[in-house]
This record gives C-alpha cells, structure tokens and sequence, in this order.
C-alpha cells in the first residue's frame, strides 16, 4: 500500500508596505453643510446664472447711472409713444418718458422695498420662531396662535387697507412695513420647526450640562444651526416683495405716482396698450426677469442645502 503523500500548501508572499486605503488624511478641511452645499451648488450653471442677473439688478438699483444718462422724469409730449431712437433703445411711453430709463430707476424702487420687506419678515419671523420653538409651553401655544392669526390674513390685502389708511404719507419704508409686517408667519413656522429639530441635538444638551442659560444657548447654538432654511426663504419672499410691491403699484395703493416702479409704468401703460404695447411689455420683462433670478437662486440654494436632494441628482 503506497503512503499517503502530504499537499503541498501554498502560501502568498506578504507584503511589507503598509496599506493606506482607509488612512485619514489629517490635512483636509472638515465638512459641513455649508461647504456641501456650495460644492453642490457652485457646479450647477443654474446657479451662476440666476446669481449674475441678481447682481445685475442690484448695481441697477444701486447705481442707476451707470446704466443709463437720460433721467426718467425729462418727458416730451412730442415723443409720446415714439420707437426707438438713438440713446434710447426701448422707445418712449405715452407721456415721452424714456422706457429704459425708467426700468433702470425703476428697479431701485421695486428692490428697496423688497430687500426692506424680507428683512422685517425675516427678522420677526426668527424671533418669533426661534422662541416658540425652543421654550415650548405656554409661550409656544401664545406665539404660535398669533402667527395662525397673521397666517389667515393675506398679506396684499392687509397691505391695500394699510397703504388706504396711510395715504398721505406714503414712502418706500411705509409700504415694506405694510408688506413685511404681515409676511412673517410661514417664516416663523419654518424656523420654528428647525429650532425644535435642533433643540434636540447632543451639543445643545452638553451646553445644558455645562451650565449655560436657556438664551444663551438658543443665541450661540441653536440659532446659527438652524439658520439654512432661512436664508432659503428670504430668498424666496424677496421675489414675492417684489412682486406684491409692483402689484399694490398696478392696483393704485402703493407709492406715489412721482415714484419709479415698474407696477405703476404697467398700470400706466394699459391705456395704451393696442397702440403702443412695448410701453407695457418692457417693465413686465424686467419684472418677470427680477423675479426669477431670486425665485431660481431660492430653489438652487433650498435642494443645495438638503443632502436627500442632492443625493437623488
């Protein structure tokens, strides 16, 4: 009977150099939400467009002049409804006003009581927020309510009869609190929301254990934490300031008609619109263009700033 052979194992060489596929690189910079979000949001031309035609409306209402020589208010009767001309690319309007002149002014108005607006509905809408959410109990049940009440009042309502009341001392500061004091609810329901998410949150509680105060700590951690949903609408009720300031213009309530807005030059321009339909196109694309830019810049941000969006792409 022959004897049984032994199998022969085969064994790997080893390698002496160390594996480095799972090493820590030290030398990067932590991530966070904002950095996420603005590697996501930078790759989007999207992005860079909405943000070069919001610029461009800014430096118009900013610096007018940089944009346009001719003044909105040197009007020739002679000139009503005329077409373009040399210097004045758009034409005239039915009183012999440069149309583009006035877009170009017009924009310091429309954005002035816009950017206005937000920042009151803003503010209000985290103070009111932020305290609800973080303190709960009767002072959430109180502010709660009170925002339930602002929130069933149409904002452009309350600012007809607002403006109604304050006819003779109509300004751009009296028609953004008309419009700002009113809008200020669904921005309090959405901080609301973020605080008691973030109230919840383990460094919130060793801040507890710390010792620190309730204020404190709502000021220092919770606040900045639960900021990201706000700045996505602020950027949002900017486009809808805008448009409720060119809305109460068209219907009459707003500013003065000595004032450049681009509602009251469309409202002026229906008398004329068969005959002249330019007049009211030109200051209803600027409108339309405004609008978009800040409504597309609020979408870019809000899906940049919410990693199941961005995971989805």
């Amino acid at each position: 009977m022959p004897e049984p052979t032994t199998p022969k194992h085969y064994v790997a060489p080893v390698e002496t150099e160390s594996i480095t596929v799972d090493a820590v690189r030290i030398a990067d910079k932590p991530s966070n939400l904002w950095r996420d979000a603005w590697f996501d949001v930078r790759r989007r031309p999207l992005f860079w467009g909405s943000v070069v035609l919001a610029l461009v409306f800014l430096v118009m209402a900013v610096w007018p002049t940089l944009f346009t020589a001719t003044s909105p208010t040197d009007c020739h009767l002679s000139e009503s409804n005329a077409g373009p001309a040399a210097g004045h690319p758009l034409g005239y309007t039915f009183q012999g006003c440069d149309i583009y002149a006035r877009i170009v002014w017009g924009s310091q108005t429309s954005l002035a009581v816009g950017l206005i607006a937000t920042v009151i509905s803003s503010v209000l809408g985290l103070i009111m927020g932020a305290l609800a959410g973080f303190y709960g109990g009767w002072l959430d049940s109180i502010l709660s309510r009170i925002g339930d009440i602002f929130f069933a009042i149409p904002y452009i309502l309350a600012a007809v009869v607002v403006m109604t009341v304050f006819r003779d001392s109509r300004s751009v500061w009296t028609l953004a609190f008309a419009i700002g004091g009113f809008a200020w609810a669904s921005t309090a329901r959405v901080v609301r929301a973020e605080v008691l998410r973030v109230r919840q949150a383990d460094f919130v509680m060793a801040s507890q254990a710390l010792g620190q105060s309730k204020f404190k700590i709502l000021l220092n951690h919770v606040i900045p934490n639960a900021i990201a949903p706000l700045l996505v609408v602020s950027t949002l009720g900017l486009a809808a300031a805008i448009v409720a300031e060119a809305t109460l213009s068209f219907l009459g309530v707003g500013l003065g008609s000595d004032v450049m807005s681009w509602g009251l030059d469309i409202s002026k321009a229906q008398a004329s619109l068969r005959v002249a339909p330019m007049a009211l196109i030109y200051p209803s694309i600027a409108l339309t263009l405004a609008v978009l830019a800040f409504v597309t810049l609020g979408e870019l941000i809000r899906d940049a700033l919410d990693p199941k969006a961005r995971a989805r792409r």
